[in-house]
């Protein structure tokens, strides 16, 4: 059975930066991307960044594009999100999730927990 683990998350000041790891390990499915999403208190879970399993093609999404890196891992089936000049309204959960081309929420199958986090003012 696959699990898929993020890390990282913590409280941080604003303009501070975060590093996010996400594992995936055991059952390996047949996925095309990995990305990470947020949700914030009150909102609806939104993309954040997406990376095809070969590494080749990345996305980003909303606000994240200008401040946000994603990377494969040197191990197998994991990704890091490099998070810099953060601001309060990137405070959310953010979650690891594996599954379609493009990293479609819909399209997303395997998910993890989740990690949070916290950026004051």
């Amino acid at each position: 059975q696959l699990q898929v683990v993020e890390s990282g998350g913590t409280l941080v000041q604003s303009g501070g930066s975060l590093r996010l790891s996400c594992a995936a390990s055991g059952f390996a499915p047949d996925y095309a991307s990995i990305g990470w999403f947020r949700q914030a208190p009150g909102k609806e879970r939104e993309g954040v960044a997406c990376i095809s399993r070969s590494g080749r093609s990345l996305n980003y999404f909303g606000s994240a594009k200008d401040r946000f890196t994603i990377s494969r891992g040197d191990a197998k089936n994991t990704v890091n999100l490099q998070m810099n000049e953060l601001k309060p309204e990137d405070t959310a959960v953010y979650y690891c999730a594996l599954g379609n081309a493009g990293c479609p929420l819909e399209g997303m199958h395997y998910w993890g927990k989740g990690t949070l986090v916290t950026v004051s003012s």
